[in-house]
């Protein structure tokens, strides 16, 4: 993993805000529609370059194209493969079923937003197409970020697990089979983006929020088994590259309700240390999480691994003060034990979904110029 002795480096969990026509280039894509695909290059080229300007702006020292190339962290997975076709049927969070204003204020929030609950499911054999789209993101941001003084540069791919939970399987006889299906296709993906020099982000937020989702109606016991399944799966994808050059996203779904069926990080914490990476990126900033420090003191990290902890909220437009910051960075220090195994960053990704954007883009960017000065703060105070 990249670290520092001198300070604290700063980085962010993935998806930065598209812009509109972006947007509906990629919403009406993902509806089947033809659309011009030199118009969609442009429009990509333009993104990258702009998401990584402004990262650069805001001090950020490990950076990414901000997810411009897709339509979701996650459903954009079935342009790549063969094997899906329909409709999923998943299910809403807890959140949204216990509380259906929620849902109101979605549909009224967020009316032309991509796929979410309705992605194709897996109804045959699954083939990993082709690298060329792969390749194309790595190619533009590398060419956006050749000019910026990158500490160094991440791309972000789902977990076979998080793939299993969205895009139901229609197909194999049980989640083991298409969980180990969907390693061995994605392994295609992780093993491009390794060879091409980038940090690999693994983003796993079925080993958190579906414990309130897909797997709802299981014991505490149950789930943990499962998880350690989806663990084992990421690690059977990801094998022969190194653990310093993988960083795992693990999160309790980055929404703006009430999470009052989050599943406890002490729980589900000895699972994360069985994945093969160098690093864990973890909510902290959320309200309903922000005592979770105390799970990291009686669960030590692996002096193997960095700890990437959430310190700016992805789902409000309040600015953090960047005393705020650097006080919850001071804590995680502190919990880790370990100054140059910490590395600022938000939450979750400003930007999961095309069209569902909780905070609007000029925040956005103050939000990472925050999270540069409090970081910048904690680590005067640290060296």
């Amino acid at each position: 993993m990249i670290l520092s002795k001198q300070r604290i480096l700063t980085t962010h969990v993935g998806s930065l805000p598209r812009n509109d026509e972006l947007s509906s280039l990629l919403v009406r894509r993902e509806d089947g529609e033809t659309i011009d695909q030199d118009q969609l290059a442009k429009e990509m080229d333009r993104a990258v370059q702009h998401v990584v300007r402004q990262q650069a702006d805001a001090g950020i020292d490990i950076a990414n194209d901000g997810e411009q190339q897709r339509v979701g962290f996650q459903t954009y997975v079935p342009r790549r493969m063969s094997g899906f076709a329909g409709e999923s049927k998943r299910r809403r969070g807890r959140d949204y079923e216990e509380f259906p204003e929620l849902v109101q204020v979605l549909m009224q929030r967020f009316p032309k937003r991509s796929k979410m609950q309705n992605a194709p499911e897996a109804q045959a054999e699954l083939h990993y197409l082709d690298t060329g789209p792969i390749h194309q993101e790595v190619a533009r941001l590398q060419k956006a970020a050749a000019k910026a003084d990158f500490t160094a540069c991440f791309m972000t791919a789902p977990s076979p697990g998080i793939i299993s939970t969205t895009m139901l399987n229609a197909f194999y006889d049980s989640q083991r089979a298409y969980l180990e299906a969907l390693a061995r296709e994605m392994r295609h993906e992780y093993l491009a983006i390794h060879a091409a020099g980038l940090l690999l982000q693994i983003d796993s937020p079925d080993l958190a929020m579906d414990r309130s989702m897909f797997y709802r109606d299981a014991s505490d016991a149950e789930f943990v088994k499962a998880a350690e399944m989806h663990v084992a799966a990421l690690n059977q994808a990801i094998e022969g590259i190194p653990r310093e050059r993988v960083r795992l996203h693990c999160c309790w779904g980055n929404w703006d309700g009430p999470h009052i069926h989050d599943v406890p990080l002490e729980l589900i914490l000895p699972v994360l240390y069985q994945a093969n990476v160098g690093a864990l990126s973890l909510e902290f900033a959320n309200p309903r999480h922000q005592h979770e420090y105390a799970a990291l003191r009686r669960h030590p990290l692996p002096a193997h691994m960095a700890l990437i902890p959430g310190v700016i909220d992805t789902t409000t437009n309040i600015v953090e003060h960047p005393e705020v910051v650097a006080r919850r960075l001071l804590e995680a220090v502190d919990a880790v034990g370990d100054r140059e195994r910490v590395i600022a960053s938000a939450d979750c990704g400003f930007g999961t979904f095309t069209g569902r954007e909780w905070v609007i883009e000029p925040v956005v960017w103050l939000k990472l110029q925050t999270l540069r000065a409090g970081a910048d703060l904690a680590s005067a105070r640290l060296w």
